[in-house]
Protein backbone atom coordinates (compact mmCIF):
# COMPACT_ATOMS: atom_id res chain seq x y z
CA UNK A 1 0.00 0.00 0.00
CA UNK A 2 2.92 2.33 0.64
CA UNK A 3 4.01 1.95 -2.99
CA UNK A 4 0.50 2.65 -4.31
CA UNK A 5 -0.06 5.69 -2.07
CA UNK A 6 3.39 7.09 -2.89
CA UNK A 7 2.59 7.03 -6.61
CA UNK A 8 -0.74 8.76 -5.95
CA UNK A 9 1.14 11.53 -4.14
CA UNK A 10 3.48 11.98 -7.12
CA UNK A 11 0.41 12.14 -9.35
CA UNK A 12 -0.79 15.25 -7.50
CA UNK A 13 1.79 17.26 -9.40
CA UNK A 14 -0.36 16.67 -12.50
CA UNK A 15 2.62 15.61 -14.59
CA UNK A 16 1.91 13.78 -17.86
CA UNK A 17 1.10 10.09 -17.28
CA UNK A 18 4.06 9.04 -19.40
CA UNK A 19 6.35 10.50 -16.73
CA UNK A 20 4.60 8.47 -14.05
CA UNK A 21 5.04 5.24 -16.03
CA UNK A 22 8.47 4.29 -14.55
CA UNK A 23 7.13 4.79 -11.03
CA UNK A 24 4.04 2.79 -11.91
CA UNK A 25 6.13 -0.12 -13.18
CA UNK A 26 8.38 0.02 -10.11
CA UNK A 27 5.37 0.04 -7.75
CA UNK A 28 3.79 -2.84 -9.66
CA UNK A 29 6.94 -4.97 -9.46
CA UNK A 30 7.49 -4.10 -5.81
CA UNK A 31 3.97 -5.15 -4.86
CA UNK A 32 4.36 -8.34 -6.90
CA UNK A 33 7.63 -9.11 -5.14
CA UNK A 34 6.09 -8.58 -1.72
CA UNK A 35 3.27 -11.01 -2.55
CA UNK A 36 4.97 -13.75 -4.54
CA UNK A 37 8.45 -13.49 -3.00
CA UNK A 38 7.59 -14.98 0.42
CA UNK A 39 6.02 -18.00 -1.32
CA UNK A 40 9.52 -19.12 -2.25
CA UNK A 41 8.75 -19.89 -5.89
CA UNK A 42 8.04 -18.05 -9.09
CA UNK A 43 4.39 -17.57 -10.04
CA UNK A 44 3.02 -19.89 -12.68
CA UNK A 45 2.58 -18.46 -16.21
CA UNK A 46 -1.16 -18.01 -15.74
CA UNK A 47 -0.63 -16.32 -12.37
CA UNK A 48 1.91 -13.95 -13.93
CA UNK A 49 -0.38 -13.10 -16.84
CA UNK A 50 -3.39 -12.56 -14.56
CA UNK A 51 -1.35 -10.31 -12.29
CA UNK A 52 0.37 -8.23 -14.98
CA UNK A 53 -2.24 -8.00 -17.76
CA UNK A 54 -4.73 -5.56 -16.13
CA UNK A 55 -1.95 -3.18 -15.14
CA UNK A 56 -0.40 -3.27 -18.61
CA UNK A 57 -3.71 -2.51 -20.31
CA UNK A 58 -4.52 0.34 -17.91
CA UNK A 59 -1.03 1.77 -18.35
CA UNK A 60 -1.73 2.07 -22.09
CA UNK A 61 -5.01 3.82 -21.26
CA UNK A 62 -3.13 6.30 -19.07
CA UNK A 63 -0.43 6.97 -21.68
CA UNK A 64 -3.17 7.70 -24.24
CA UNK A 65 -4.57 10.34 -21.82
CA UNK A 66 -7.84 8.46 -21.43
CA UNK A 67 -7.70 8.76 -17.66
CA UNK A 68 -5.27 7.62 -15.00
CA UNK A 69 -7.24 4.46 -14.20
CA UNK A 70 -3.97 2.71 -13.51
CA UNK A 71 -3.69 4.75 -10.31
CA UNK A 72 -7.01 3.45 -9.08
CA UNK A 73 -6.02 -0.09 -10.04
CA UNK A 74 -2.92 0.18 -7.86
CA UNK A 75 -5.14 0.58 -4.79
CA UNK A 76 -6.61 -2.86 -5.41
CA UNK A 77 -3.40 -4.46 -6.70
CA UNK A 78 -2.25 -5.93 -3.34
CA UNK A 79 -5.62 -7.66 -2.99
CA UNK A 80 -5.53 -8.81 -6.62
CA UNK A 81 -2.06 -10.22 -6.07
CA UNK A 82 -3.22 -12.12 -3.00
CA UNK A 83 -6.17 -13.49 -4.94
CA UNK A 84 -3.99 -14.60 -7.86
CA UNK A 85 -1.35 -16.12 -5.52
CA UNK A 86 -4.01 -18.51 -4.17
CA UNK A 87 -4.93 -19.64 -7.68
CA UNK A 88 -3.67 -23.23 -7.98
CA UNK A 89 -4.96 -26.36 -9.76
CA UNK A 90 -6.34 -27.53 -6.41
CA UNK A 91 -7.87 -24.14 -5.63
CA UNK A 92 -9.18 -22.61 -8.89
CA UNK A 93 -9.96 -18.92 -9.11
CA UNK A 94 -13.72 -18.61 -8.86
CA UNK A 95 -15.80 -16.18 -10.91
CA UNK A 96 -17.62 -15.11 -7.75
CA UNK A 97 -14.32 -14.14 -6.12
CA UNK A 98 -13.35 -12.02 -9.12
CA UNK A 99 -16.77 -10.32 -9.10
CA UNK A 100 -16.47 -9.66 -5.36
CA UNK A 101 -13.05 -8.14 -5.90
CA UNK A 102 -14.29 -5.89 -8.72
CA UNK A 103 -17.30 -4.87 -6.62
CA UNK A 104 -15.07 -3.92 -3.70
CA UNK A 105 -12.74 -2.03 -6.05
CA UNK A 106 -15.65 -0.01 -7.47
CA UNK A 107 -16.92 0.67 -3.95
CA UNK A 108 -13.42 1.67 -2.88
CA UNK A 109 -12.99 4.08 -5.79
CA UNK A 110 -16.35 5.64 -4.91
CA UNK A 111 -15.16 6.09 -1.32
CA UNK A 112 -11.90 7.57 -2.63
CA UNK A 113 -13.82 10.01 -4.84
CA UNK A 114 -16.15 11.25 -2.10
CA UNK A 115 -13.35 11.28 0.45
CA UNK A 116 -12.59 14.86 -0.62
CA UNK A 117 -16.00 15.93 0.74
CA UNK A 118 -16.20 13.57 3.73
CA UNK A 119 -12.56 12.95 4.67
CA UNK A 120 -13.18 10.52 7.54
CA UNK A 121 -11.71 7.56 5.56
CA UNK A 122 -8.43 9.50 5.35
CA UNK A 123 -7.63 8.36 8.87
CA UNK A 124 -6.59 5.07 7.27
CA UNK A 125 -3.30 6.78 6.36
CA UNK A 126 -2.13 6.39 9.95
CA UNK A 127 -2.69 2.63 9.76
CA UNK A 128 0.30 2.22 7.44
CA UNK A 129 2.90 2.51 10.26
CA UNK A 130 0.47 1.30 12.94
CA UNK A 131 -0.31 -2.12 11.44
CA UNK A 132 3.29 -3.45 11.61
CA UNK A 133 3.52 -2.23 15.22
CA UNK A 134 0.38 -4.16 16.10
CA UNK A 135 1.70 -7.24 14.33
CA UNK A 136 4.68 -7.27 16.71
CA UNK A 137 2.32 -8.98 19.15
CA UNK A 138 2.74 -12.14 17.03
CA UNK A 139 5.88 -14.14 17.72
CA UNK A 140 6.48 -15.17 14.10
CA UNK A 141 6.48 -11.50 13.07
CA UNK A 142 8.93 -10.55 15.82
CA UNK A 143 11.33 -13.11 14.37
CA UNK A 144 11.61 -10.86 11.29
CA UNK A 145 12.79 -7.58 12.88
CA UNK A 146 14.22 -6.18 9.63
CA UNK A 147 10.89 -6.58 7.86
CA UNK A 148 9.03 -4.95 10.76
CA UNK A 149 11.48 -2.02 10.89
CA UNK A 150 11.25 -1.42 7.13
CA UNK A 151 7.44 -1.53 7.17
CA UNK A 152 7.23 0.94 10.07
CA UNK A 153 9.74 3.32 8.47
CA UNK A 154 8.04 3.21 5.06
CA UNK A 155 4.63 3.79 6.62
CA UNK A 156 5.89 6.71 8.72
CA UNK A 157 7.69 8.20 5.71
CA UNK A 158 4.49 8.03 3.67
CA UNK A 159 2.55 9.84 6.41
CA UNK A 160 5.26 12.50 6.66
CA UNK A 161 5.37 13.00 2.87
CA UNK A 162 1.59 13.31 2.68
CA UNK A 163 1.65 16.21 5.16
CA UNK A 164 4.80 17.78 3.71
CA UNK A 165 3.52 18.12 0.14
CA UNK A 166 1.63 21.41 -0.30
CA UNK A 167 -1.92 21.36 -1.55
CA UNK A 168 -1.98 22.11 -5.29
CA UNK A 169 -3.66 25.36 -6.25
CA UNK A 170 -7.34 24.84 -6.98
CA UNK A 171 -7.38 21.37 -5.45
CA UNK A 172 -10.48 20.30 -3.50
CA UNK A 173 -8.51 18.24 -1.02
CA UNK A 174 -5.07 18.12 0.56
CA UNK A 175 -2.44 15.48 -0.27
CA UNK A 176 -2.84 13.77 3.09
CA UNK A 177 -6.59 13.45 2.51
CA UNK A 178 -6.07 11.78 -0.86
CA UNK A 179 -3.30 9.55 0.47
CA UNK A 180 -5.42 8.55 3.46
CA UNK A 181 -8.41 7.73 1.30
CA UNK A 182 -6.25 5.60 -0.96
CA UNK A 183 -4.70 3.76 1.99
CA UNK A 184 -8.11 3.02 3.50
CA UNK A 185 -9.47 1.68 0.22
CA UNK A 186 -6.46 -0.52 -0.44
CA UNK A 187 -6.33 -1.92 3.08
CA UNK A 188 -10.06 -2.65 3.02
CA UNK A 189 -9.83 -4.72 -0.18
CA UNK A 190 -6.60 -6.43 0.92
CA UNK A 191 -8.21 -7.42 4.24
CA UNK A 192 -10.97 -9.16 2.31
CA UNK A 193 -8.51 -10.97 0.04
CA UNK A 194 -6.32 -12.03 2.97
CA UNK A 195 -9.27 -13.81 4.57
CA UNK A 196 -9.87 -16.06 1.58
CA UNK A 197 -8.68 -19.64 2.07
CA UNK A 198 -5.53 -20.66 0.21
CA UNK A 199 -6.88 -24.17 -0.36
CA UNK A 200 -10.33 -25.20 -1.45
CA UNK A 201 -12.46 -26.51 1.39
CA UNK A 202 -13.22 -29.91 -0.13
CA UNK A 203 -14.03 -33.09 1.69
CA UNK A 204 -11.70 -35.97 0.88
CA UNK A 205 -12.33 -39.61 1.80
CA UNK A 206 -9.11 -41.30 2.91
CA UNK A 207 -9.07 -44.80 4.40
CA UNK A 208 -12.72 -44.51 5.31
CA UNK A 209 -12.18 -41.24 7.25
CA UNK A 210 -13.43 -37.86 6.06
CA UNK A 211 -10.61 -35.32 6.34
Amino acid sequence: MVAAVALLLFGLSQVPPIQLLPGYIAAYLLIGGCIFGPLGKLPSPRQAVAFLMPGALLAVVAVLNLGFWAGGWLLGLPAWGLLVSKWTPENPLKVLQVLQFLGLLVLGLAIFTFNAIYPFPSLGLFLLPLIPLIRLAYREYRLRPLQAAVEVLLGAATVAAAFAIPTPEGSWSSPWTLAGGGATVGLMIAFWAHGLPRRSQTRQLTAGVIV
